[in-house]
């Protein structure tokens, strides 16, 4: 029986509709600007690495660019397993963590890195006051491969130290993890960034080698796709990136909005710790415009080369797609 011409029509845009729907998988490329997608986002750890991520869906970024985005703490070692799970959509954690996943077959790219140079300070207490203190010493990391331990690694060889010989790597977990390490005496040193390290000053800890300040490149923090969904999802992932960009522009000119939204999601009154958190990221480490860069994973390839012989050879530029944060650039949104 043939359908009629009103019929073939309202089915045709039951289909256009359906297509600009997203539950957990997000809508598709064909989405337009005015349609709203729901997206599942994770960030890794409870530190500003995120901040533009936070900083997106507190100052309605996301809102603007019809995005309607949940945004969860998944700790790092399960970051790529719920985005490749179809759990998340889009993952903001650790570049090296990616690049673990990639090297071993996992269909990823990394789409923009929000943390494009080391943001920490090697800690140690009030005992220690050289490199050679730490000779001996136990050094806290969140997990083995992961950007803290990518960091304490560079961290040492800058000091003279070989991280095989002369200190013991530990992998406990989280930030707060370390930093309870290091208060119990379980350790005696780790790679922690504000709010962190203005507490731990407060307690007699000091910096021994600021990273930060060295400016040496990395993928602190990436944001990771499958790339698979991201392919077929052009248009939703155009409309993410733009809206982390755009916060970024803010979060570097607008201190007290910048201290706000860490105190939202740091979950903090203090003010001076926050505005201390604030200049730090808006001076050192937050870019304005997130591109990835091979040369920011090359620390983890080196590490990873170490532990996992398909690492051999692999070609950084294989993981990354520039074409997102350069059309935001196009467009002026950096500025």
């Amino acid at each position: 029986m043939r359908t009629s011409w009103p019929v073939r029509l309202l089915m045709v845009l039951a289909l256009l509709v359906g297509a600009g729907c997203g539950g957990a998988a997000g809508g598709s490329a064909t989405a337009s600007p005015s349609a709203k997608v729901h997206l599942e986002t994770s960030y890794s750890e409870l530190v500003p690495d995120s901040l533009a991520l936070w900083a997106a869906s507190d100052g309605g970024y996301f809102a603007r660019n019809n995005l309607d985005v949940n945004v969860q703490l998944i700790e790092s070692t399960k970051g790529i397993p719920a985005l490749l799970s179809g759990q998340t959509n889009i993952a903001v954690l650790g570049g090296s963590n990616a690049l673990n996943a990639a090297v071993s077959g996992a269909d990823l790219e990394v789409i923009a890195v929000l943390a494009p140079v080391y943001p920490y300070q090697l800690m140690v207490p009030a005992s220690i006051t050289d490199a050679a203190g730490l000779k001996g010493k136990k050094l806290g990391v969140s997990s083995i491969g992961s950007s803290s331990d990518i960091a304490t690694r560079v961290a040492l060889k800058k000091l003279g130290l070989d991280p095989a010989k002369d200190v013991t790597i530990v992998a406990v977990g989280s930030s707060q993890n370390r930093i309870a390490a290091m208060y119990s005496g379980a350790i005696q040193g780790s790679v922690n960034q504000p709010p962190d390290t203005v507490a731990m000053k407060a307690r007699g800890f000091h910096s021994i080698l600021d990273l930060a300040g060295a400016k040496l490149p990395t993928a602190n923090t990436g944001v990771v796709v499958q790339r698979s969904w991201a392919s077929s999802h052009n248009g939703v992932v155009q409309r993410f990136i733009d809206s982390l960009v755009q916060a970024s522009v803010r979060v570097r000119k607008d201190s007290a909005f910048t201290v706000k939204v860490l105190k939202k999601w740091e979950k903090s009154d203090d003010t001076a710790a926050m505005q201390a958190t604030a200049s730090y990221y808006m001076r050192e480490i937050v870019p304005a415009l997130p591109y990835p860069r091979a040369v920011m994973f090359k620390d983890a390839l080196a590490v990873l080369v170490t532990r996992n012989e398909a690492a051999k050879g692999y070609d950084l530029n294989k993981l990354l797609n520039q074409s997102y944060v350069k059309s935001a650039d196009n467009r002026g949104l950096g500025r």
